[in-house]
């Protein structure tokens, strides 16, 4: 069975074009990279668990901000190069800081040294316009992109 996987895709409308909130992962592997590797918040759930409710847990621990409440809609699921299958769900919300703290994991670092590190799981979140958003996010996430922004042009008409 594949992993499952979780995430919120929140965003905000502005006076010029909609953004939405990502995040650029922690630890030493993604210091230096940018373009193509920023997420929705997400996280891994168990097939017991309210996949929704796992999103919002995983935002909150990956953010440090918290959605208990809103119009939470479902995106098209998609699938990882890895196999995990990520549910997604897109809610509008704003937040004075985009990123407060995240959650640590714990690493072998440097690599086959024997040592010990924590290293957030995130460490920023940003808000992006759209395209933009594209251009940073996962090349698998960005079909979430695309249908958050045919869900917001039917708002609009």
């Amino acid at each position: 069975m594949p992993l499952l996987s979780a995430g919120l895709l929140v965003y905000r409308k502005t006076k010029t074009l909609p953004e939405v909130l990502l995040v650029h992962p922690g630890g030493p592997f993604f210091i230096k990279k940018d373009t193509g590797v920023w997420s929705v918040p997400k996280g891994l759930y168990e097939a017991d668990e309210d996949p929704l409710e796992a999103a919002k847990r995983e935002f909150a621990e990956e953010t440090g901000n918290k959605i208990e409440e809103g119009n939470f809609f479902p995106l098209q699921a998609v699938k990882s190069k890895g196999g995990k299958i990520l549910q997604t769900w897109a809610v509008e919300a704003d937040f004075e800081q985009a990123f407060v703290q995240s959650n640590l994991f714990e690493l072998e670092w440097p690599l086959h040294s024997g040592k010990k590190q924590f290293f957030p799981e995130a460490d920023k979140a940003e808000w992006f316009i759209l395209n933009e958003a594209k251009e940073k996010i996962y090349s698998y996430q960005v079909p979430l992109i695309d249908e958050l922004e045919e869900i917001l042009k039917l708002k609009v008409h």
